[in-house]
């Protein structure tokens, strides 16, 4: 669907052309573009500003029908994602429009003093993850994505940069899947019916995967996960997916919460809001779909997926405030909210790929705590980790994917408020204050020397509006981040 192609606008035959315009500088380089920007330009309502938009039919000496121009702003503001937002919004458009192909002419690197690389990965992620409609559960598919999405370069940066297109996609069709994944309504998504779709998505790779099902679990003692899943009558399951190349010598390991719908079990949630819980399952989403991805790049390192699943509802068998329940790593755990439960699996998926496979690194990814998202806002995770080196690349691979990331801290003397007077540890805190902190600190005592992070996407994971290059419903946040990740790692 994505092509770079070095096209001659006075003889290729294009439907649409998307002209990008800087409304303070010359951005392109092709004598052939610069004077249709000027053209473009004598019109009194198109400066090349920020949303600025015109379309000129059938403009003497070239072949596209008709040249969409479109204002990015000043120049000093410029960066990749304002491309890829670009590229997004100007897909959607064209989709509304019943196009089914078209043509951007990128904007020149060097003038834009941005690497050549990260422009055209940018216009391409945009663009990709902009055709994206989730509409499987509406009769009437009045939108069709585009078809072909081109982007003309000049044939040094065709030869050079000719294998991203292919890159792109792959992980943007990761990226898509978990999407999918976190909008699918949750009768659609038990832990039961979840495990399938991931189990079916992996074997077509090639992935060698695990599932531990309830009996199991039992028979394993994990102890503190099954009390979340204690009041469904959707039995719990843990997928564990494995990419293994030749000659791997390290191990990482991608941990996701699986909650595939939280109504807060015996402390119930309000009904506001209660209908969006289908996403608590985003970290496993993103997780699943990484691992996926991986499978089709073949890294030279292994890379391990533990994707545990659970539905935590109230009834008359589920866990109670006040229980206290042994975890698989053998610490007790005093349950003081039934709805501090992400925490509650991950710990025992947690001990259990730390004492089986024994991984360099691992890394967990969460919507646990609402206090991340009233410390970094809807649009940024909390990063939590006592390794500095770590905690850097996670944040630079969240800088160039703009899936932003923030360091918050370990404070030694917060382990205080997650104390228990009946058990080695309590799953909530003394205190309203600090919750994304304390909640970090409890998943950091199962992970024993082992070199971990915790990454809480509470905020991030979902969208309820949507934005240039993704729609409304699962964002698919962590993906992008894990490819990158691995090249740091």
């Amino acid at each position: 669907m994505l092509n770079l192609t070095t096209a001659d606008l006075k003889k290729t035959a294009i439907s649409t052309l998307i002209v990008p315009v800087c409304e303070d500088m010359e951005i392109h380089e092709k004598s052939i573009i610069k004077t249709l920007i000027r053209e473009a330009k004598k019109l009194k309502e198109f400066k090349g500003k920020t949303n600025d938009e015109i379309i000129l039919y059938n403009m003497p000496s070239v072949k596209p029908e008709r040249i969409f121009f479109t204002g990015i702003g000043k120049i000093e503001k410029l960066k990749p994602d304002v491309f890829r937002s670009l590229a997004g919004r100007i897909v959607k458009a064209c989709a509304t429009k019943g196009l089914s192909e078209i043509l951007f002419v990128l904007p020149s690197a060097k003038r834009l003093k941005i690497e050549t690389e990260s422009v055209v990965e940018a216009f391409l992620e945009g663009a990709y993850l902009g055709n994206h409609l989730f509409d499987r559960y509406k009769k009437d598919k009045k939108v069709k994505p585009l078809k072909r999405i081109s982007f003309m370069v000049p044939p040094d940066v065709k030869q050079k940069f000719n294998h991203l297109p292919k890159r792109v996609e792959t992980i943007c069709q990761g990226t898509i899947l978990a999407r999918e994944w976190v909008s699918m309504p949750p009768n659609d998504k038990t832990p039961e019916l979840f495990s399938k779709r991931i189990v079916s998505m992996a074997k077509k790779e090639k992935l060698k995967v695990t599932v531990l099902n309830e009996k199991e679990m039992k028979r394993m003692k994990f102890g503190s996960l099954l009390a979340v899943s204690a009041g469904s009558v959707n039995k719990p399951c843990m997928v564990v997916m494995e990419y293994n190349p030749v000659k791997s010598t390290k191990e990482i390991v991608f941990v996701g919460k699986g909650v595939t719908f939280d109504s807060g079990g015996i402390n119930l949630k309000s009904a506001d809001g209660l209908d969006s819980m289908k996403m608590d399952m985003a970290g496993a989403a993103a997780a699943a779909a990484s691992l996926i991805t991986v499978a089709k790049l073949k890294p030279r390192v292994k890379v391990t997926g533990v994707i545990p699943l659970v539905e935590n509802m109230p009834s008359g068998s589920a866990a109670r405030p006040g229980d206290i329940v042994k975890s698989y790593s053998g610490k007790t755990v005093e349950i003081g909210n039934t709805d501090a439960e992400g925490r509650l699996i991950l710990i025992d998926a947690l001990s259990y790929i730390i004492k089986k496979n024994k991984p360099d690194i691992v890394i967990d990814m969460a919507t646990l705590t609402g206090a991340c998202v009233v410390a970094l806002g809807e649009k940024i995770a909390g990063v939590f980790s006592p390794d500095d080196e770590l905690s850097s690349a996670i944040i630079k691979s969240g800088e160039k994917t703009d899936e932003r990331c923030w360091r918050l801290p370990l404070p030694e003397d917060y382990k205080e408020l997650i104390k228990s007077d009946f058990a080695d540890i309590k799953n909530i805190a003394s205190s309203r204050y600090g919750g994304a902190i304390t909640a970090a600190l409890f998943l950091a005592e199962f992970r024993k020397k082992t070199k971990w992070a915790h990454i809480d996407i509470a905020g991030p994971a979902y969208a309820k509006k949507g934005n240039a290059y993704c729609g409304p419903g699962g964002t698919g946040f962590g993906v992008r981040l894990f490819c990158d990740l691995l090249d740091k790692i």
